[in-house]
């Protein structure tokens, strides 16, 4: 029996979800069988069919009613704003995937349970890690999943993008300390010209014509997948004026003596092993657009990787940051299944 998804929040990731799932080895074993989305239908459509950044749909999109059809699937759609105002028990769904972005703390969450949603999976991280029955980044604890859970989350996509890389150094070499910035594509929370918006003053600044710093979580999500460098991590972030596809600028205090090639000969083992289809490797002298579309977690850029001194080491990080996190999301969902269907 099929996985039936729903869909909360059509936005950037909710639309890369779907799409990426029409790509996807799991699209015989999973099904969208419903979204909400506040929007309206025809909308909904235009922007399936056609996407700036990752080009037209492959496939027909049409709408019958209040259903949005894809290559032949119906979905059903709604429009509410609030949980409670969607009937989850009667579309017959084993997980919403909330994509919104508007719900974070667990009784905000519990919200969608009580109003009839079996299981939740948020494509952002809880607020604190008592929030959620588990956060996932697949590739590295997914197999701590029991079936028992409700609530659990993907982490983010910058997390998906760097524990499998941090996790790689530290089976091959040990890490002791760990400082990045992620140059992060624009997103929705910023405007396109100046204009009074956000509390964060940098934030009301255009996002097409500078590159501006954000604040970021991500130290503290690396720290809830990898207690044993609590404490030792730090992390940057600045947003730059590109529609997709991001870099983290990785530095790591390694617990042992290491080269550059032995790094570099360390991340092509795994891309083509232990971590094949996460983790990718590349020495060609690339830039960012040349990543958009890719369903890597991670690709390593290792004619960026620099050794100064015998422990420190500096890597370069590409990531698509849409396209290759709706891919580990769906890779969530799947496993997920296995474990209360098993």
């Amino acid at each position: 029996m099929a996985l039936r998804l729903a869909i909360n929040g059509y936005g950037r990731i909710g639309r890369c979800l779907l799409r990426a799932l029409h790509e996807s080895t799991h699209r015989n074993d999973i099904e969208i069988a419903a979204i909400n989305e506040p929007a309206d239908l025809d909308s909904m459509a235009y922007l399936t069919r056609f996407d700036s950044t990752h080009g037209r749909f492959p496939g027909e999109v049409e709408v019958d009613g209040d259903r949005l059809i894809v290559d032949g699937a119906a979905i059903a759609v709604t429009h509410a704003s609030r949980p409670e105002a969607v009937p989850w028990d009667v579309l017959g769904i084993d997980i919403l995937v909330e994509c919104s972005g508007k719900y974070a703390y667990r009784p905000e969450l519990e919200r969608f349970l009580a109003a009839g949603c079996p299981r939740l999976l948020l494509s952002h991280p809880g607020h604190g890690a008592e929030d959620l029955d588990r956060t996932v980044v697949y590739g590295i604890n997914q197999d701590g999943l029991t079936g028992a859970e409700r609530l659990v989350s993907a982490a983010s996509c910058t997390t998906n993008a760097i524990v499998p890389v941090l996790t790689l150094l530290g089976q091959a070499f040990g890490v002791e300390h760990v400082s990045m910035t992620t140059l992060h594509s624009a997103m929705n929370d910023q405007p396109l010209i100046d204009g009074y918006h956000h509390s964060d003053l940098r934030r009301t600044r255009s996002a097409m014509q500078a590159l501006i710093p954000v604040s970021t979580g991500l130290a503290k999500g690396v720290e809830r997948l990898m207690p044993s460098l609590a404490g030792r991590v730090q992390a940057k972030a600045i947003r730059v004026p590109v529609l997709n596809v991001s870099a983290i600028d990785l530095t790591v205090t390694l617990g042992r003596d290491a080269t550059a090639e032995e790094i570099n000969a360390r991340l092509v083992d795994a891309a083509d092993g232990a971590f094949a289809g996460l983790i990718d490797y590349t020495a060609e002298p690339h830039a960012s657009i040349d990543f958009n579309h890719k369903p890597h977690s991670a690709i390593v850029d290792g004619s960026q990787t620099r050794v100064a001194g015998p422990r420190l080491a500096n890597l370069l990080v590409w990531f698509d940051n849409e396209w290759g996190f709706a891919n580990r999301m769906l890779d969530v969902a799947a496993c997920w299944q296995t474990r209360w269907r098993s």
